[in-house]
């Protein structure tokens, strides 16, 4: 008798996680509406471009909460401090190396295309580049900008790095109290149990901010743009594919045994998000409670994640040098491969001042440019046009670039269950869309136990049941 009530409990369970399938399946045909209405009703489908920006800021207003939360419960967990700066230090050195090989990429394929030859600038088109050159911003000021002005700021301006700094602060004086803190870890445990249960809610609403987004962009890009730039935009795209499949995914199969494809599946929902907001950040906190999920430390995947949304990415990093050439092409000022290497050493600097958000990889390029070669500023109003079609891109190979990162650094750190790992991608141990936590078990994350714990380790993990 004592074994029948696991499977009396489990089907409620799945028949929640298959409602959601239904979310993903309207969110699926959103995009295809708002598509057909972009090119129907051009007029209409602009004006329906805050529905986006809303949903938009609906899952934006959950990053900075479930940062704060991850991170301090994962700090606080960990005994030796050195621990968390080990990763953190391991993080910043893969992003770099990963940035300057991305680049490199970049570089290869623009000279082997040779775009932008034939096209004609604008007064127009110059008035754009300089209008996003204005926008951006210089390398201090972004390192400044991690500071926030007050302990609580970083919450209300919703800067990633800002709450990052706030919760490892916490995080570390939390470790330092002890047994004392414990309480305050319990009640962070049960505040991250509400945000991402008000998130699973929010997420809802992704069907019309789908709707809203797509249609805005067809509208008000329309096929024009999409013709005359089209070699470009195809060979980004195309680029960036080889990275995520043969470069991350050779280096995932050897480093963590992982095969990218299955991660990619099981991250399949996230891309859908990305795709129809054009915005990876969109997607940043379901891939820290999935990435949990499938078995990397908490710690981990608390500082990887966040500090990889600012300084790892890989599609941006790909897309300044191929429209650096593109608009040198174009504007019959082509770079030697001297400044090639100059121009990518440059970016490989400019690139981290870039977030993870919609439009950020142009307000970089129109940045680099105006400290490295003004001259070709003008010129970014070359690729306004199609901008926003490139920042797909862009944002799905920045997300698979921070995912294929968070499992190396678990792996090289050893803060990651290889059995729980290949159960999940197995599709053994669904992740439960209801709550976006394994949270039918009273031990994670938000009982006395957490400070016992050192980082990561393997039983806290596999102790999770099955069907939760």
């Amino acid at each position: 008798m004592s074994q029948q009530p696991p499977p009396h409990q489990e089907p409620p369970a799945r028949t929640k996680r298959d409602r959601t399938k239904y979310l993903y399946l309207a969110v699926i045909g959103a995009v295809l509406l708002g598509v057909i209405v972009g090119f129907a009703a051009p007029g209409v489908a602009k004006e329906l471009k805050p529905v986006g920006e809303g949903f938009v800021n609906l899952i934006k207003m959950m990053i900075s909460p479930v940062i704060f939360c991850t991170i301090v419960l994962g700090v606080g967990s960990v005994r030796k401090a050195a621990k968390v700066g080990a990763v953190g230090g391991l993080a910043l050195g893969y992003f770099m190396v990963m940035s300057t090989v991305a680049l490199g990429i970049g570089l290869v394929v623009g000279n082997m295309l040779d775009p932008g030859s034939g096209l004609q600038l604008t007064e127009a088109a110059k008035e754009a580049g300089a209008a996003e050159a204005g926008g951006s911003e210089t390398t201090t000021e972004f390192l400044l900008g991690i500071i926030p002005t007050t302990l609580v700021s970083a919450f209300t301006e919703g800067e990633v790095l800002q709450t990052l700094m706030v919760a490892l602060l916490v995080g570390f004086a939390l470790q330092a109290m002890g047994r004392a803190g414990e309480p305050v870890l319990r009640g962070i445990g049960h505040i991250q149990k509400l945000v991402f249960r008000v998130l699973a809610m929010v997420m809802w609403a992704a069907p019309v901010g789908a709707f809203g987004a797509i249609a805005a962009v067809v509208g008000e890009t329309g096929l024009d743009a999409l013709k005359a730039l089209a070699v470009i935009m195809i060979g980004f795209y195309v680029t960036c594919a080889i990275f995520v499949f043969v470069v991350l995914g050779i280096l995932l199969q050897a480093v963590s045994g992982v095969n990218i494809f299955a991660l990619l599946k099981y991250l399949g929902r996230e891309f859908l998000l990305i795709l129809s907001t054009s915005s990876s950040e969109s997607a940043l906190p379901r891939l820290i409670a999935k990435m949990e999920h499938m078995g990397v430390s908490r710690p981990v995947v608390g500082i990887t994640v966040p500090t990889g949304y600012s300084f790892n990415l890989d599609g941006t990093a790909i897309y300044l040098t191929m429209a650096s050439l593109f608009i040198a092409e174009a504007m019959g000022d082509p770079l030697s491969v001297g400044q090639q290497i100059s121009l990518l050493i440059f970016m490989v600097i400019a690139s981290k001042g870039a977030a993870g958000v919609t439009g950020a990889g142009l307000a970089t390029l129109a940045g680099g440019l105006q400290s490295h070669r003004p001259e070709l500023v003008d010129g970014v109003g070359l690729i306004v046009g199609i901008d926003r079609f490139m920042s797909e891109a862009r944002a799905l190979t920045n997300f698979a670039g921070n995912s294929v990162a968070t499992v190396l650094i678990g792996t090289w750190t050893k803060e990651i269950d290889q059995g729980r790992v290949r159960q999940v991608l197995a599709g053994e141990l669904p992740f439960d869309e209801t709550t976006l936590l394994d949270d039918d078990h009273p031990g994670d994350g938000s009982d006395a136990k957490v400070p016992e714990q050192s980082a990561g380790e393997p039983e806290k993990v596999s102790t999770r049941k099955p069907g939760s």
